[in-house]
């Protein structure tokens, strides 16, 4: 009775014995033991050197399982072992050698082995069975070659068998057919054996020549080489097949068969045509290109390729360059650079110079962009050179960074000139502005002088207005504005704003509808900035919409959002303008009589201050039909205290004692009209027009306060003020520089002079009686 696992035998065609008897063939000429197995691990072949160790013939083994035939365990524990082969096909997997194993053969005798395994692929990928290979370590040195080479060789033997295979007699006749070839032909083995080959496929084997070979193979052991065969096959369509013959060996003898296999090389030969068109088109652009390229052997560094252009870039022939590295063409500065670039280049492969300087063959300097790359090719790397002459992109940049400078220098000047410009609009609109309300003081103003009066008012302001929002836009534009922010009450600011507007909507003759919610809408801002958002804003519908209109203004709260909405009756703005409504300078022609021009800066502060606040704008506008803007800024948490109202210190004029005051400027419109103000307030006042006289001035009348401009012949503003700041008798006096000048830098400038206050001209008198009441009760406190 068989010991042979009860799994039935397949009935092999002829083409699968076939198939079996040349791997056995091809196995026997290999040094270590083989032995293979199918999906089940049953033994499919079994080399002589396997018979040998494990004392199994091939007819004895064939069909067995594996661990029957290859019992192994652990020579120091003697326990049976899992072989590499069961390993490697439970788990689909290359096993190595195992330390200490002994092989158990059929005799009981043993053999100290080392053995590996690797599973074995069918035409579609799938484990199609193992291959165990092992060897006698006592008989061999482990030293030797080792056995994944025996396993590599397996491999390409069975990768060999998988392809379409033929057994042909001496006339050419199918003995058999394997597997591969019926699946890849789409044959059946009946339409295959004892027919001729050339009858095959409707023909397409009979060739003359290949013919002709083929008979040559037998009686002049002749073999066929690469045998090419392009043609229509049958339902496979067009293929490249690749034949190659043998005589059939067996027990080392030629027998009168012949082993014919066919390999099929379309994909193959596609690919190394489509290589060879990509080398060509690189072949092309290389020649062509309008940059210099090296190539460069990534181990010395050696330039072994250049192309046309680079003579053009390094005034050298190409046959020159060959050969040699890229410091002694002038492309690196000396050996030892050129040797740390390509440690950089072989731990990164990339290295890049933007601005490379390069001295020519014929001396001159000129600079490059310098990029190399290391490549594969072929298994071997290479180094890719793009040089490229950016002496006109330098020259252009050069000329662009002048330009730069040129333009900073006429910004520079452009920001002296505006504070100049606001100093010399300012210094006469403070006596302006002072002299308008000194006739508000007087009590038998007739309508005429009224009138006059109003017009002052209003015009000064728009002024002063113009002049604020001009260098408001510089401080936005270069970046100097900072924001001074607090937590206020959104309602109260536009409600302050409303009122600083309501003269010009009175004499616009529009009605102003003003919604505010009673609760307090709460934001972080700048209260003067925001005001000033605001403002403009109004002052925009004012301008633009037809005397007799209508404005909204509401303010409301979505979520955490505060919004501004302000709407109008107005002409509308036209659809090529309204993309750039925002834009400094922006203007459109919005009144035929272009009566109510202006800057074009309003609504660009507009968009610029709310967006420093986090916020953002936008409008909604038709030509004829009015416009919408509506301001969202984000909304602040409630604060958690607020001073009511009835305990809040009170402020204003009945708070101030009556203080000495000097007041220095230059222009003795601005002087007087402060003196006749702040004597109508009960102050005593002094004046004086320069530095040196400031000084002196200041340490006869002992003032408590001193309203310095700036701007002063003989020592300016703030000289006089360190020099008050230095005298001990003048240690306490209110320093408050009144001045045209009202840049950021300014107010540092008069900080560290030692000012206690900045006002600018004309000075908003809140503010100024502010300072003066503060000071009062300072004295009082004293």
């Amino acid at each position: 009775m068989s010991d042979k696992p009860d799994v039935p035998p397949a009935e092999l065609s002829k083409g699968e014995t076939a198939e079996r008897e040349l791997l056995r063939a091809a196995l026997s000429s290999i040094g270590d033991a083989v032995i293979t197995t199918d999906t089940h691990g049953q033994i499919t072949a079994l080399n002589p050197a396997a018979q040998s160790l494990t004392g199994w013939t091939l007819e004895e083994a064939t069909g067995e399982l594996l661990a029957r035939v290859f019992q192994i365990v652990n020579e120091e524990t003697r326990q049976a072992i899992e072989s590499p082969a069961a390993r490697a096909l439970r788990d689909d997997v290359s096993v190595g050698p195992q330390n200490h194993t002994l092989l158990i053969a059929k005799d009981a005798t043993e053999h100290p082995i080392d053995d590996s395994a690797a599973t074995i692929r069918g035409p579609a990928g799938a484990v199609a069975g193992v291959v165990l290979a092992f060897r006698n370590v006592a008989a061999r040195p482990e030293d030797g070659p080792p056995l994944q080479d025996t396993l590599d060789e397996v491999a390409s033997i069975l990768a060999t068998l998988s392809r379409p295979l033929l057994i042909l007699d001496a006339e050419l006749r199918v003995i058999a057919a394997n597997g591969s070839f019926c699946r890849v032909f789409k044959l059946a083995p009946a339409e295959t054996e004892q027919r001729l080959l050339y009858e095959l496929g409707g023909g397409l084997w009979d060739i003359p020549e290949l013919r002709e070979r083929l008979q040559d193979v037998l009686p002049h052991s002749r073999p066929l080489d690469d045998f090419e065969v392009a043609d229509d096959f049958p339902g496979i369509g067009r293929r490249v097949m690749r034949l190659n013959a043998r005589p059939l060996v067996r027990d080392g003898r030629q027998t009168d068969h012949i082993q014919l296999t066919i390999e099929d090389v379309t994909a193959r030969l596609r690919g190394i045509e489509a290589l060879q068109d990509s080398e060509l088109k690189y072949r092309r652009l290389f020649e062509a290109a309008q940059d210099g390229i090296l190539i460069l052997t990534a181990d010395t560094g050696q330039i072994t390729e250049a192309n046309p252009f680079i003579e053009q870039i390094l005034g050298r022939p190409r046959a020159e360059l060959l050969g040699q590295h890229l410091w002694d063409i002038g492309l690196l500065t000396d050996m030892a650079e050129n040797e740390a670039k390509f440690v950089e280049l072989r731990e990164q492969g990339y290295v890049r110079y933007d601005h490379l300087p390069l001295e020519t063959a014929d001396g001159r300097q000129t600079q490059v962009e310098f990029v190399s790359n290391v490549y594969d090719v072929g298994g071997r790397q290479v180094i890719q050179c793009n040089i490229r002459d950016i002496s006109d992109r330098v020259t252009l940049e050069r000329k662009t960074e002048e330009q730069s400078r040129q333009l900073a220098e006429l910004d520079r000047r452009k920001d002296e000139f505006l504070a100049m410009l606001s100093h010399e609009l300012r210094s006469p609109l403070a006596p302006i502005v002072n002299a308008a309300y000194l006739l508000r003081l007087q009590s038998n103003e007739t309508s005429i002088q009224r009138h006059a009066r109003e017009v002052i008012e209003r015009q000064s302001a728009h002024l002063t207005q113009l002049v604020d929002d001009l260098l408001e836009v510089s401080r936005i534009t270069t970046g100097r504005i900072q924001l001074r922010k607090e937590r206020i009450a959104l309602g109260s600011l536009v409600e302050r704003a409303v009122g600083s507007v309501l003269p010009e909507i009175e004499r616009r003759r529009h009605e102003l509808s003003v919604s505010v919610p009673p609760e307090p809408i709460w934001v972080d801002a700048d209260s003067v900035r925001l005001e000033q958002v605001v403002v403009n804003l109004i002052t925009n519908a004012a301008k633009y919409t037809e005397d007799g209109g209508h404005i909204w203004l509401t303010v409301n709260r979505e979520q955490d959002t505060a919004i501004i909405r302000l709407r109008d009756t107005g002409i509308g703005i036209a659809p090529d303008v309204l993309p750039n409504v925002f834009d400094l300078f922006a203007q459109a022609e919005r009144s035929l009589a272009r009566s109510e021009g202006g800057l074009g800066i309003g609504l660009a502060l507009v968009k610029r201050l709310t967006e420093l606040h986090g916020g953002s704008v936008d409008v909604y506008s038709a030509l004829g039909r009015g416009s919408e803007l509506l301001v969202r800024l984000p909304v602040a948490p409630d604060p958690e205290f607020i001073v009511p109202a009835s305990i809040r210190r009170p402020t204003g004029r009945n708070m101030a004692r009556s203080l000495g005051i000097l007041v220095v400027d230059d222009n003795l419109d601005t002087a007087r009209t402060f003196q006749l103000l702040l004597e109508d307030e009960g102050h005593r006042v002094k004046m004086a027009h320069d530095g040196p006289s400031a000084l002196q001035a200041a340490l006869e009348f002992r003032p408590d306060v001193i309203l310095l401009d700036i701007g002063l012949p003989g020592w300016d503003g703030y000289e006089v003020a360190r020099r008050i700041r230095q005298e001990p008798t003048l240690h306490d006096v209110v320093l408050v520089a009144v001045t045209g000048y009202g840049r950021e830098s300014d107010e540092q400038h008069a900080r560290e002079a030692g000012f206690d206050h900045h006002l600018v001209k004309p000075p908003d008198f809140d503010a100024l009686e502010a300072i003066l009441t503060t000071a009062g009760r300072r004295l009082v406190a004293l």
